[in-house]
């Protein structure tokens, strides 16, 4: 059996845009970590490393957690709610950057 895939679309802020040919939004495929599971922020994330490292650091630290400065919500939601890194993705997820509010 494969490992389920899904296509995330991570929308930017301006601020973000510099990173990625200032683009609005950067398509990646997040892949689960196996057969059972579904494809997670994580996953999309370390996919998002290889294909722009320069945005990718921007989003996270150097421990891998999300920067604290940064608020990612997954399909209407704010991922650290609904797991941070470990959120499921459904399938076709938007992921909207922004920066965080304090």
């Amino acid at each position: 059996m494969a490992k389920p895939i899904t296509l995330v679309t991570f929308v930017l802020p301006s601020t973000l845009r510099h990173w990625v040919g200032h683009q609005t939004e950067v398509k990646v495929f997040a892949v689960a970590a196996s057969d059972d599971d579904l494809p997670t922020l994580g996953g999309a994330l370390d996919t998002l490393r290889r294909t722009h490292p320069s945005l990718e650091e921007r989003l996270r630290d150097e421990y891998g957690g999300l920067r604290r400065h940064i608020s990612i919500f997954v399909c209407g939601e704010n991922a650290r709610r609904i797991g941070g890194l470990n959120c499921a993705l459904p399938p076709g997820a938007e992921v909207y950057v922004l920066p965080a509010l304090t």
